[in-house]
């Protein structure tokens, strides 16, 4: 995490980290581990589709025939400083006429590395690739175990070694289509969208891959400008290396800028139902009783004056939110008569399911009313607080969870889910390790 540390200082003001991760070694052991089958099941595809008619005279009896494709190994480790390197062993089964079988084995050594290409999107690449086919053993030489080099023109025609080497990254189960997909447009509610923009290509340290990300939120598909970072993104360097498979690290500013989105596109202006009426309020407000007639429910229609701000603690987060509540009567013509500025503080608790962040408002720690405009005269802070209070304590947490409860999506890799969690909340930033999960596949 120290390179990351370094990574996330911004170099430009508008192009600075919000947030970002690392993929460690054990997380490349996982996808290695997962992305065995499907590469068994590409080679198998490659070499034992049907061979294109041969117009050599030699009869189809002496043509090779491969007949069994088994991965043994298949690893990936990390190069620090460099990239990745690709390992796999291939055993090939392999039959020139009904009474001779041999086996060979096929060793591929790939060196591999992610670069961000012109259109701003991670892209896998092979910088080397060093492909060996070996006979192993064969029904004519039973007494040598010992593998040594195939001098089988015919066989190294057939496997094809160069293409192997062309395409070695799709042997992973995370081509570039899947990278490209790290940046797409999640959605928050209808109208509101997020996106994570890789800043540059990821960094190579002992304690995994890097990736540092800026985030962008969309309200009605047009991108809005967002409160400006006063601290740089940093995090502490952890004691030892995760035995996680992925780290994620949110900023102070990514939680502020999500709020900010949201107050933009209204999704935090909320419609509070009361348990008062206008006649039950004429009670304690005489001058009410001169404004309505009959007895009305009281509605509190409260919007965002400004934006609202989350502060990030040792285990704690908090949201400010500073409303203006317009309070009146009628549902279909609504009359305010009295306007009151609420500013609460709100604890937020955070939790992973799948690939979203789930937010929720968990308790209010604070509410300060105070009047703005009044048109039944004076009203005492008191007064005010006794009168609205509980409604705003219960809806205003109510009705912004319901806003919230679909989650925020991480990045994420198709397919791929999270699993054994842990969210722990620091001074300035969250730290999020989980392990992956590739998805079973539906049909």
């Amino acid at each position: 995490l120290s390179i990351l540390l370094s990574l996330l200082v911004p170099a430009h003001t508008t192009r600075s980290p919000d947030c970002g991760g690392i993929l460690t070694p054990s997380g490349l052991r996982y996808l290695a581990e997962v992305s065995k089958p499907h590469a068994e099941s590409v080679l198998r595809q490659d070499f034992m589709a049907p061979p294109a008619p041969d117009p050599s005279p030699i009869s189809p009896s002496s043509r090779n025939q491969i007949i069994s494709v088994k991965v043994d190994k298949f690893s990936l480790t990390l190069v620090p400083d460099a990239g990745m390197r690709l390992s796999i062993e291939v055993d090939l089964g392999i039959t020139s006429a009904p009474s001779t079988t041999k086996e060979m084995r096929l060793s591929i050594l790939a060196d591999l590395h992610v670069e961000m290409n012109p259109e701003g999107n991670l892209e896998l690449v092979t910088s080397d690739c060093k492909p060996t086919l070996e006979e192993v053993q064969s029904t004519e030489e039973m007494d040598r175990s010992a593998p040594h080099k195939s001098s089988g023109s015919d066989v190294d025609k057939q496997i094809n070694v160069e293409k192997i080497c062309l395409e070695v990254s799709k042997l992973l189960l995370l081509p570039n289509e899947r990278l490209m997909a790290l940046a797409a447009p999640f959605p928050i509610t209808p109208s509101c969208q997020v996106q994570y923009q890789p800043l540059a290509a990821p960094m190579y340290s002992e304690q995994g891959i890097i990736i540092s990300l800026q985030t962008t939120f969309q309200v009605a598909g047009t991108v809005i400008p967002l409160p400006v970072s006063p601290v740089p993104f940093s995090m502490p360097e952890p004691a030892s290396s995760s035995p996680s498979h992925l780290v994620l690290a949110f900023s102070e500013h990514f939680y502020t800028s999500l709020f900010s989105a949201l107050e933009e596109s209204g999704a935090l202006n909320v419609s509070l139902l009361s348990s008062l009426t206008t006649a039950t309020l004429a009670e304690r407000i005489t001058q009410m009783g001169s404004l309505f007639q009959e007895d009305l429910p009281v509605v509190l229609q409260a919007v965002t004056r400004s934006s609202p701000h989350v502060v990030l603690e040792e285990d704690k987060a908090i949201v400010k939110l500073f409303l203006t509540a317009q309070i009146g009567a009628g549902s279909s013509l609504f009359q305010s008569f009295l306007s009151v500025n609420v500013d609460v503080t709100a604890r937020l608790h955070l939790s992973v399911t799948g690939t979203r962040m789930i937010i929720s408002v968990a308790a209010i720690e604070d509410i300060e009313l105070s009047l703005a405009t009044s048109d039944v005269g004076p009203v005492l802070a008191a007064l005010l607080e006794e009168l609205f209070l509980p409604t705003i304590r219960e809806e205003v947490p109510a009705q912004i969870n319901v806003v919230l409860r679909q989650g925020v999506f991480l990045p994420h890799i198709t397919s791929f889910s999270y699993t054994d969690v842990n969210v722990t909340i620091h001074k300035d930033y969250v730290l999020i390790p989980c392990n992956l999960q590739l998805e079973a596949r539906t049909r």
